[in-house]
């Protein structure tokens, strides 16, 4: 059986996604100190607020979680102990 090949499954598919992504963002950030934004607070109108504020944001997340999964996980065999049959 022959596994069929997705668009990601071509590394040079993958290099052009990323100089696409990259290229996105390098315009957003230039644009970004010509839009005029409407903050609540000061600190809100700084330069590139919004794109530090979401990185720290996602970077906080993925250490939350990391500390929370060993809260949350379960064993292995959780769910095929004798007393759950």
């Amino acid at each position: 059986m022959k596994k069929e090949l997705t668009l990601f499954d071509n590394p040079r598919n993958v290099k052009r996604f990323l100089y696409m992504f990259y290229g996105c963002l390098v315009v957003l950030l230039c644009i970004d100190p010509f839009v005029h934004k409407h903050g609540e607070f000061a600190w809100e109108e700084a330069p590139q607020f919004f794109a530090a504020y979401g990185f720290v944001s996602c970077v906080l997340l993925i250490f939350v979680a990391k500390v929370l999964r060993r809260w949350v996980k379960r064993d292995e065999d959780y769910y095929t102990r004798d007393g759950d049959r």
